[in-house]
């Protein structure tokens, strides 16, 4: 008989949703994480009494009625909406793009008056099959969406020209023929409220969790004292980098704490020109509508990521969509190994979506007791 049923590494959103749904089973879990605090990416840091979303902003939206009701089940949602705006060389854009934007581009009052100059500049700009991106973004909203709107933020996003990037990065552009700044479609959407590292302590509540521990220090140890690893790490690193690394974009960020009340009026400001080298501004109170005497903000800079700093964002280009597949078919070789979240599965995750893989791994396993 193990000491644990399960060691979970990794106390991000993956591991905690099935350490919890295993304690309420009955099966003992242990959660080990390298980092000094829970919750991966969501976690929140506190200063002056502000949230703040140390991993980038992190906005909670779903059309899954199940998963919305389940976060709400360890801690109330507020009705935060997430409505960036745009900063152009001083200019201020609405997002994503609707009615308000193309007021504030051409002075346009209808819908039609906006599809007619959209139309035009398509029309202008473009004629034959998009072979990269820009040339894509061209065909779908025309020249000064694009220029304004979408090439500087893109390129910086990428570290490349929009030229040498696939098409398919931008396979559609939501134009919106409507004056509504929500900028996602879900149904639900808010942010926890009290930050998120309620909702992670409310899932890892009464489970065993053990920080500051790297797995791989002494991965036989972990394996000798359970019945199952749930991996939700890197799975190149898992198989010592057998057929390669697999490549990221990362993020660096710079968070002050600033002497005056609102900074720049709303959670989320894009700098869309290239000459700015950040990507967005973001201002945590207001993710809580906080009414704290001072504010703290944090500027994004998209890098080049290399081992040892956080990757982000997968590269999901033939090489490496190639290499994953290879670790892909070794992990289902792995019978005493569980592989999940967004680094073990090498995809982008939306929060929701990452308890959705967790919340049906958990069934696939519970059909087995």
């Amino acid at each position: 008989m193990k000491q644990y049923d399960f060691v979970i590494v990794g106390a991000g959103l993956f591991g905690a949703v099935f350490a919890c749904e295993m304690r309420r089973i009955g099966k003992k879990c242990l959660v080990i994480d390298k980092r000094e605090h829970r919750g991966g990416n969501v976690y929140c840091e506190e200063i002056d009494n502000i949230n703040v979303h140390k991993y980038g902003a992190h906005i909670f939206h779903t059309n899954d009625k199940k998963i919305w009701d389940y976060v709400n089940s360890f801690v109330p949602f507020n009705r935060y909406t997430n409505s960036p705006m745009a900063n152009y060389k001083g200019k201020l854009y609405n997002l994503p793009f609707n009615m308000n934007t193309f007021y504030q581009l051409w002075g346009v009052k209808t819908p039609e008056e906006a599809k007619n100059k959209i139309q035009e500049q398509i029309a202008e700009s473009f004629e034959s099959e998009p072979k990269n991106l820009e040339e894509q973004a061209l065909s779908l909203v025309g020249e000064d969406i694009y220029r304004i709107l979408i090439k500087g933020y893109t390129e910086k996003q990428w570290g490349r020209r929009a030229v040498d990037l696939p098409a398919f990065i931008i396979k559609r552009l939501p134009v919106r023929f409507t004056f509504d700044n929500n900028y996602f479609d879900d149904k639900y959407q808010g942010i926890p409220i009290g930050g998120y590292n309620k909702l992670i302590d409310g899932l890892l509540e009464g489970v065993e969790v053990q920080l500051n521990t790297d797995y791989f220090e002494d991965r036989t140890h972990w394996s000798d004292i359970s019945e199952q690893v749930v991996f939700t790490g890197k799975i190149d690193q898992f198989f010592d980098y057998k057929f390669g690394v697999l490549e990221y974009r990362s993020l660096r960020f710079e968070t002050e704490r600033l002497e005056t009340e609102n900074y720049q009026g709303n959670a989320v400001v894009n700098y869309t020109e290239a000459e700015v080298p950040y990507t967005r501004i973001l201002e945590h109170k207001h993710f809580e509508f906080g009414k704290q005497p001072t504010t703290v903000i944090t500027k994004e800079y998209p890098c080049e990521w290399t081992p040892g700093i956080e990757p982000y964002y997968p590269i999901n280009d033939e090489k490496n969509s190639a290499m994953f597949k290879q670790y892909q078919q070794l992990g289902e070789n792995e019978t005493n190994v569980i592989f999940g979240g967004r680094l073990a599965e090498y995809r982008y995750y939306d929060m929701h979506q990452v308890i959705g893989s967790a919340l049906k791994k958990v069934e696939v396993i519970k059909s087995r007791y």
